[in-house]
């Protein structure tokens, strides 16, 4: 039908589930403008609550006069305010359950995290029922927030996802906040590509979580060369929960655990306490659903052999619950009674334990410590490399996303479970949605300094300024963290910027073989490919170098670049290569000299790799003037 721009299934996606600001270098009284205020940042997520003390507009001028947006109003959702200037949603893809809101109002707890993290106000004494106690506050505590609620309980649907960035675009948001998503082989038939492109199109920059599905490699999603794909790191805090055995032997765990144990309990094995009646005995060693005895569970400790939210074990009555298995423990969880997640390490330990006269035990509050190893890319963070443009690196960079404390929704629980009884204004939670709404408060903040800097600009001064991570640590390298560590300050103020707009994109697609029908369905107009907008991978004006090997196949591939002075008028540039051995990199012309503000300087790259039989190698190249230092990752893999 005339007026239909593309057809593809309206698919699911999901939600990709303080200190950390203060970590990565941006404190409270970091420099900042007035036009911070006209900043406005569009969250489309699971809505928001209101009334928390994030979102108080105490102070604040009424909306800019280039909002054209509006409050979606209902009987639980009856105004907006000065903070939260606007507030819509969106199910046509799902029903409202009965603990939903059919309004803005978040019923789930996840977009009021997201949106207190990138623009929350300054709140004192914030905690998690006593943990992460400080000051919460979000990257851009002065800009407005537009809210487009897009997911239910039952996930996040394509049409809505589309609706959403239309509508974002055409109320005049600065910055799109995105922690949601879904595998897609292409760039035609996802949503969040197609709004983040019409965004562009709109000079407003798309940041994007790239998923929870690590660590595995080439998992990453949102991969789209225009908007920015964020990962999750950690901060310097974790949580973690000692569990004592009646036999004083003492083991550590991990977890986020606000009750306190008074009194030694008896602990049972889950496999020792059978349901044999539930019909699903077998799995009660993992304390699956209907596995456990209650007459047997009830009032005890039940350790069980892998991780879960503790539904059976509430049900059954248990007093707490010790999980273990041998996945990674680096990020900490909520449950709904006192639990702790242990490796396998100390199994045989609680074996030979349990085997004893009526074993006890009990499970400790836990503890706020330093993680000494951090910053480093947490295991569930999805990574490269990227499956749909071998030759562009994904994913962008890094930013807080572990044990974040935010603001809540007070109509969900700590865990966001039913069975949990336990309501709070603030949570800690882990994800890359976590990190998302670091990296796009980050960029208002550019964005306030810069107000007509174009997407890709603020991209770039986010990437080129990152900090580099360690390889040690983080042994999927740049396919983990990307440019490296966010680093807000810097990125204000970049020196060079790796420039681009949607004639270069539509020239990058033209090149990858996209004809004119699938373009038009990225563009949502009548582009159309030609021999001159006919470019290469190399030819993308991207901050970062990727190429891509079969195993032992040497390779040589050029790239081209230009740069946009926005440091020093008068300023030398000297190109900087770090690479490890085998690896050859050229960069021509090698000295970069401005005269003015804004001038642009083209130069080449030519990448050398040698026949790999490793996964991944990398370095960098860094323009350097003596006051800034522009950096760029340089990778070759196997794929």
């Amino acid at each position: 039908m005339e007026g239909i721009v593309s057809v593809f299934p309206n698919e699911k996606m999901q939600l990709f589930t303080t200190r950390s600001w203060d970590f990565i270098g941006f404190p409270q009284d970091v420099e900042r403008t007035t036009n911070e205020s006209d900043i406005i940042v569009g969250i489309i997520d699971s809505g928001i609550w209101p009334e928390s003390a994030s979102f108080n507009a105490k102070g604040f001028s009424p909306p800019p006069r280039k909002w054209k947006g509006t409050c979606q109003t209902s009987s639980n959702f009856t105004s907006c305010n000065n903070k939260i200037i606007g507030a819509r949603c969106y199910h046509t893809g799902a029903e409202v359950e009965p603990n939903e809101y059919d309004s803005p109002r978040d019923s789930d707890g996840h977009g009021t995290h997201t949106a207190s993290i990138v623009a929350g106000g300054l709140v004192s004494g914030a905690s998690l029922l006593g943990f992460g106690s400080g000051t919460a506050r979000g990257g851009v505590p002065s800009a407005r927030i537009a809210v487009y609620k897009v997911c239910w309980s039952k996930g996040c649907y394509s049409a809505d996802v589309l609706a959403a960035f239309d509508d974002a675009i055409a109320d005049g948001v600065d910055i799109i906040s995105v922690s949601l998503g879904g595998y897609s082989p292409n760039y035609f038939e996802n949503p969040i590509a197609i709004g983040a492109f019409h965004a562009l199109k709109n000079g407003i920059l798309t940041s994007t979580a790239v998923g929870n599905y690590g660590h595995d490699r080439a998992t990453i999603t949102n991969l789209w060369p225009w908007s920015l794909s964020v990962a999750a790191s950690t901060i310097d805090r974790k949580f973690v929960t000692k569990v004592q055995l009646g036999n004083n032997q003492v083991y550590e765990g991990v977890s986020i655990n606000t009750f306190q144990m008074n009194d030694m309990y008896p602990i049972i094995y889950g496999g020792d306490a059978q349901n044999t009646t539930g019909g699903n005995s077998e799995y009660s060693s993992f304390c699956d659903k209907n596995s456990l005895n209650k007459s047997l569970v009830n009032g005890k400790i039940v350790l069980c052999d892998a991780l879960n939210w503790g539904e059976e074990a509430t049900s059954a009555g248990a007093a707490g619950m010790i999980m273990r298995d041998g996945a990674l423990k680096d990020f900490s969880l909520s449950f709904s009674l006192p639990a702790s997640y242990m490796d396998w390490s100390n199994g045989t330990e609680l074996d030979q334990y349990l085997n004893s006269t009526r074993p006890t035990a009990n499970i400790h509050r836990s503890v706020e410590v330093k993680d000494e190893l951090a910053p480093f890319i947490v295991s569930f963070s999805s990574r490269g490399p990227n499956l749909i443009t071998k030759d562009i690196l994904k994913p962008d960079l890094s930013a807080p996303g572990v044990n974040i404390l935010a603001a809540w929704s007070e109509a969900s629980t700590v865990t966001g479970k039913e069975w949990d009884t336990r309501v709070v204004p603030y949570n800690i939670m882990s994800g890359t949605s976590m990190a998302c709404p670091h990296a796009s408060g980050a960029a208002a903040y550019i964005k306030s300094f810069h107000p007509t800097w174009s997407p890709s600009a603020i991209k770039s001064a986010l990437m080129t300024t990152a900090s580099p991570m360690r390889g040690e640590i983080n042994t999927d390298l740049e396919f983990a963290y990307g440019s490296g560590q966010l680093d807000p300050v810097k990125a204000a103020n970049p020196g060079l910027v790796y420039d681009a707009g949607e004639t270069d994109y539509i020239k990058f697609l033209c090149g990858e073989g996209y004809g004119n029908e699938k373009l038009q369905l990225i563009t949502g107009d009548n582009t159309s490919c030609s021999a001159d907008t006919n470019g290469t991978i190399g030819a993308l004006n991207y901050p970062s170098f990727a190429v891509s090997t079969k195993y032992k196949v040497s390779i040589t591939r050029n790239f081209t670049r230009t740069v946009t002075n926005v440091g020093t008028p008068t300023s030398t540039y000297k190109a900087n290569v770090t690479v490890p051995p085998g690896l050859s990199v050229q960069v021509e012309p090698s000295i970069l000299s401005f005269k003015s503000l804004g001038q642009k300087k083209t130069f080449s790259v030519t990448v050398r790799v040698p026949a790999l039989e490793t996964a991944i190698i990398s370095g960098s190249l860094v323009w350097n003037d003596g006051v800034y230092q522009v950096r760029s990752p340089i990778v070759a893999y196997l794929y």
